[in-house]
């Protein structure tokens, strides 16, 4: 007999960005089940680099301490010419999220720690050795049929399946056929891993070398990895050769024949992106949905955004709070921007692995020149090339007014507060698991009137008044004319003052991932409140005549 089971989300895939989107939906309360067809994590040599938005999904999903716990963090990037001249050191001063921007970590370990996670949340359970072998959906979910490694059939009845089964996607691949656009480039790279660093060089470096050109770094717990380009008549297997493998690092360690080599394997990159990342009720995520080059450290990092944007969505979805065509939101909002990253990744690597070497003297002779720049070393030095996701059209709401809608669609800050006069804290960590109003010195919750309070309430919303570090109980007094109504909180870094003065709003709602839904001056607040409540909220439940009204409890204000 075939084994029948109902869930609300299956995520077919429990790498990285599955196993983090089913932390975060176990975070929200939503019944998930993963599974993988491999038993076990793979000790593959793979991502290596996590940025602050990444620490902040962790944050979210409560696990970036255990993450950090194996992490190096604040690691500097070099670069440099092909006459061994370091042309930039990349390491950003900014940690508005919250988190250093580069971090390095060893996936297997932080695999290991996320499906750790998961034991967390009674209503997540995770299934190895198990394949997808059926998909079929209908107008009210979707039904999967999974087969274990003795053969066994079991089917699964969900409302929304997520494929984040990798490049070679089943789901996206061999069960959706959707178009996996973009290129395969033409040279393939070794990538070599070995235990007990010999060098004394503690940050990632790009040699830009036309010779062959190469990424040298250093990983926790006494690893360093090195990938080396393959040129054309290289055969990949045969570089994995004990021989050919120490005449790669022949010249750039001592002694190469001496080093204890763990992870030798061959990729090939590509630039690829899915033409659907929602289709009906299957989501795409991680490398299912886009795949891209190393040479930016994006590609884990894009998947990570991929599973905070789509976890609070699903969730609020599921359990009644959004309307379901608000999940097309998914790629609406994350598609372009996937896109941005990749093609951002392949000018870098056409940039730094240039072969041609009048080209390369060329390119090397630029970057040399911009370091008296100013503006431009900055440009390069704090990562401020890197494009950061806003969303114009999606779950946002835009009042037409281009100061404040300016902010909305972009991720928010993330600074120390203090409630209560207690121990400072990230401020994602007072705002929990929810939708945010966040007002600066003035409470735009008590503007609304008690309709709109239960809309609110219905969206999963609590309001917080934002007041200047060690203010008087008078001076809360006038800001927090209703007690009760909203959760003061302390700016222990002047930071929210400068957000608020430079953005000219008074308040913000903040979505479960930290972007800006909605902004406004307090007058402007129950308007655009309610409008955005119309669009997102699904249509209330009929009450029973002289019936109390009912509200959502399923997060607690």
């Amino acid at each position: 007999m075939i084994k029948q089971t109902e869930v609300q989300v299956l995520v077919v895939g429990a790498g990285p960005v599955g196993v983090s989107l089913a932390n975060l939906l176990g975070c929200y309360g939503v019944q998930t089940l993963v599974v993988d067809r491999s038993p076990t994590v793979l000790d593959f040599p793979r991502a290596v680099g996590l940025d602050d938005e990444a620490l902040r999904t962790f944050q979210a999903a409560g696990l970036a301490e255990d993450m950090l716990t194996d992490m190096i963090q604040n690691v500097p990037m070099r670069m440099y010419t092909a006459d061994k001249r370091c042309f930039a050191e990349i390491l950003p001063s900014t940690r508005e999220f919250g988190w250093y921007r580069r971090n390095l970590f060893s996936q297997p370990l932080g695999e290991t720690t996320l499906r750790k996670g998961l034991a967390r949340h009674p209503q997540v359970q995770l299934q190895l050795g198990v394949e997808l072998v059926g998909l079929q959906q209908d107008a009210s979910g979707v039904t999967a049929e999974l087969r274990d490694a003795d053969g066994a059939i079991q089917r699964v009845r969900a409302q929304y399946l997520v494929g984040s089964d990798g490049a070679r996607s089943t789901v996206r691949e061999g069960l959706l056929k959707l178009p996996y656009e973009g290129v395969t480039h033409p040279n393939k790279w070794v990538v070599i891993e070995c235990e007990d660093d010999p060098l004394d060089a503690p940050y990632t470096a790009l040699h830009c070398e036309p010779a062959r050109p190469h990424v040298c770094l250093r990983l926790p717990y006494g690893l360093r990895r090195w990938e080396f380009m393959l040129f054309p008549g290289e055969d990949g297997e045969q570089m994995l050769a004990p021989d050919q493998v120490q005449a790669l690092l022949k010249g750039h360690v001592p002694h190469p024949e001496r080093l204890k080599i763990i992870r030798a394997r061959v990729y090939t990159h590509n630039s690829r992106v899915a033409g659907e990342f929602v289709h009906g009720r299957v989501c795409l995520a991680g490398d299912a949905a886009h795949i891209t080059p190393p040479w930016i450290g994006q590609g884990l990092n894009a998947g990570m955004r991929d599973a905070f944007n789509l976890a609070w969505k699903l969730a609020w979805v599921v359990q009644g709070r959004m309307k379901p065509e608000q999940l097309a939101s998914y790629h609406l909002e994350r598609h372009a921007h996937a896109k941005a990253m990749i093609d951002l990744a392949d000018m870098f690597g056409a940039t730094l692995s240039l072969r041609n070497r009048p080209l390369a003297w060329l390119r090397d002779r630029f970057f040399l020149a911009i370091q008296h720049i100013p503006r431009f070393r900055d440009y390069v030095l704090q990562m401020k090339f890197k494009p950061m996701p806003r969303f114009s059209e999606g779950v946002v709401l835009n009042s037409g007014k281009a100061r404040q809608d300016e902010r909305v669609g972009r991720m928010f800050i993330q600074p120390l507060v203090e409630v209560n006069n207690g121990e400072p804290q990230r401020l994602d960590d007072v705002l929990g698991p929810r939708f945010a109003l966040l007002s600066w010195r003035s409470d735009a919750l008590a503007q609304v009137d008690e309709g709109l309070k239960a809309q609110l309430q219905r969206l999963g919303c609590a309001a917080f008044v934002g007041v200047r570090a060690r203010s008087s109980a008078n001076e809360v007094a006038q800001v927090l004319r209703t007690p009760g109504l909203s959760t003061v909180v302390q700016d222990m870094e002047n930071a929210l003052h400068f957000w608020f003065q430079q953005a000219g709003v008074d308040w913000v709602l903040l979505r479960p991932d930290r972007f800006v839904a909605a902004a406004g001056q307090v007058g402007d607040a129950p308007d655009q409140l309610r409008r955005f409540c119309e669009a997102v909220l699904p249509v209330a439940p009929a009450q029973p005549a002289g019936a109390a009204p009912r509200t959502s409890a399923a997060v607690a204000a």
